[in-house]
């Protein structure tokens, strides 16, 4: 009589499932499983016969150009046919990149980043982003979103700033009801730190980068971050403990260093801290080729690099191309024992169990019926109220006597200027389309001058120059004029950036138009930037409005009154590059506009803090 297969049956407990399979599984297929490789590579072979655990594609690897979201599932679909096809059947889990809407895909909804979110202290409109977020990356095939980014930047000139919901920890912490938007809420009574995701139209959730990268020495992204334990707990550990009891599956390790200790090689914070203090049952990830960093400096042996990582904790690894290497080498060390057996079966089962958690055995599949939801007007919707409530008016007005804003939709001509005013690719940021984003139009969406133009009464002359010429600006009959600027696209270490001046000649083209008309800036960026005295004089109004992606109308719902500005600094606007790193809670805290400022539309002007 045949022994019974306990890891397929779906009303087994899970970890009966996790210990049945696991006994099943050759050391090669338990060590493909803790491999993640690029989608560029898969073949029949890697995943029908090496079981490897996980695919991925890195920002901008698509299928095609412009492939829509029944594309992905086809090609995802394919490589789990290939899967599910090997000896035990065990399902890859495919990852993607959707740290603001399913950002990948053309055609996908883009929600404002996260520096936005923290802008509106709204953990509601999180959640519900998070939400329509997990539907259409379900419906792309996906199954792991390697969101939310949990970091607390201390740094503007750090080059994933954006990436962070604030400088301050419980803003970051609140913010965190993402995972359960993403996941499903646990039910009451579900084990702390046990992984859990509610049903088909959930993904696995991803916080990173585990520990302290928000605050790394002058903001270099993959630097040192020197503080003390109880201060990297206090400020940047925290918003995982909120991730941890909402049952997050999977924690990414950070790049970055911690005292000179790489995260990813880091025993005491991802194996004492994070799996045995905090309780974390769900698996360690690297990031993207993140045990060839440990090697980098120093050029040390990548065995060594690859058994001080496992050993130090790390359950899967982003390989994400030289997986053959890296499996033969990985195999080397654990029958040589190098890496004990047991810290093997330990990662594979925390791997096995997130994916009994998600369903993945029962539901390895596309759901075909929810590719409508992909773009749907509801969650434009949904992304226009977000952009909305997260900008921050921090001018209105050349006194507080004589508000600039509401704009009047009625002016007989207006004046639209500047890099980022029809820019569609400018305003959704890094992590669009491709990895450090583009220009263009590179996705559906609307516009800032799109939504000016949908907002002024038919009889409003729009008068759109991206450079106005001196002949333009010498004419007296415009109303006022709207500049927009900012940072074009980046990610990463391409975002570090120590003069964080106004690009593109910004500071020149305010000055000019400001010079000649009654100007309201609209200042699209990832954090904040230079703004000399000299020249906020010279604005009658300024907007932060971040990176608001690809709903431009939420920015036209403040203009006009339609709608109050609700949005708060989530970060300290600095008055000198200086002065950085600068945030509140200092005790030579000297802000040009300090965390929480805020205006509103209401006669008194006052700030919001």
């Amino acid at each position: 009589m045949a022994e019974p297969c306990i890891y397929r049956n779906p009303n087994s407990p899970i970890e009966d499932r996790v210990k049945d399979l696991l006994t099943r599984m050759t050391l090669q297929e338990k060590l493909a499983q803790m491999t993640q490789i690029e989608r560029t590579v898969v073949t029949s072979h890697s995943l029908k016969h090496l079981n490897i655990g996980s695919v991925l594609n890195s920002g901008g690897s698509a299928p095609f150009d412009r492939a829509l979201s029944s594309d992905w599932a086809d090609m995802i679909d394919g490589f789990q046919k290939l899967a599910i096809e090997s000896r035990l059947g065990i399902p890859i889990i495919y990852g993607i990149d959707a740290v603001h809407g399913n950002n990948n895909i053309y055609g996908a909804t883009i929600f404002p980043h996260n520096v936005n979110l923290g802008a509106t202290r709204d953990a509601d409109l999180a959640y519900i982003i998070g939400v329509a977020t997990a539907l259409e990356v379900r419906a792309s095939g996906a199954h792991y979103a390697f969101a939310p980014c949990v970091a607390v930047c201390r740094d503007p000139r750090w080059g994933r700033c954006y990436e962070s919901y604030s400088e301050d920890t419980e803003i970051v912490r609140k913010m965190t009801s993402i995972v359960s938007g993403l996941q499903g809420k646990p039910p009451r009574g579900h084990p702390n730190g046990y992984p859990y995701v509610a049903g088909r139209n959930n993904v696995i959730a991803c916080a990173k980068h585990f520990v302290g990268d928000g605050g790394t020495d002058k903001g270099i992204n993959e630097g040192n971050t020197v503080t003390s334990f109880e201060d990297l707990e206090k400020i940047h550990m925290a918003p995982y403990l909120d991730c941890i009891s909402q049952g997050v599956c999977t924690v990414m390790a950070s790049y970055s260093s911690w005292n000179g200790r790489k995260l990813h090689a880091d025993r005491f914070l991802l194996t004492e801290v994070l799996k045995n203090k905090l309780g974390f049952k769900g698996f360690v990830i690297s990031d993207w080729e993140g045990i060839d960093r440990l090697c980098e400096p120093q050029g040390a042996d990548y065995r060594f690099c690859i058994s001080s990582s496992i050993n130090a904790g790390m359950d899967m690894v982003m390989v994400p191309f030289g997986y053959e290497k890296y499996l033969q080498d990985l195999t080397y060390l654990v029958e040589s024992g190098e890496i004990p057996l047991s810290r093997i079966d330990d990662a594979v089962e925390r791997i096995l169990r997130v994916k009994f958690a998600a369903g993945l055995f029962e539901h390895p599949y596309s759901d075909r019926s929810l590719l409508d939801v992909v773009g749907c007007k509801l969650h434009r919707e949904l992304a226009r109220e977000a952009v909305r409530k997260s900008l921050v008016l921090l001018k209105n007005g050349k006194d507080s006597r004589n508000p600039f804003l509401p704009l009047n939709r009625n002016a007989k001509k207006i004046l639209v200027a500047g890099t980022h005013a029809d820019n569609l690719g400018y305003q959704c940021g890094g992590w669009t389309i491709t990895w450090d984003g583009r220009s263009g139009r590179i996705t559906t969406g609307t516009t800032i001058l799109d939504a000016i133009k949908d907002a002024v009464s038919d009889e409003t002359q729009v008068v759109y120059e991206e450079f106005p010429s001196s002949e333009t600006l010498a004419n007296d009959d415009f109303s006022f004029a709207i500049v927009a600027v900012g940072e074009p696209p980046y990610a990463e270490f391409r975002g570090d950036n120590s003069e964080l001046t106004i690009p593109f000649n910004g500071v020149d083209l305010i000055s000019a138009v400001a010079d000649k008309i009654p100007t309201l800036v609209i200042l699209v960026s990832g954090r904040p930037l230079v703004l000399q005295p000299w020249l906020l004089d010279k604005m009658d109004a300024l907007i932060a409005a971040f990176l608001p992606g690809s709903e431009g109308d939420g920015v036209t719902d403040l203009l006009f009154g339609d709608c109050e500005f609700e949005g708060l600094l989530p970060v300290t606007w600095f008055k000198s590059v200086k002065q950085l790193p600068l945030f509140a809670g200092q005790n030579s805290y000297d802000a040009l506009f300090p965390l929480g400022f805020g205006l509103k539309l209401d006669k008194t002007n006052s700030v919001n803090h």
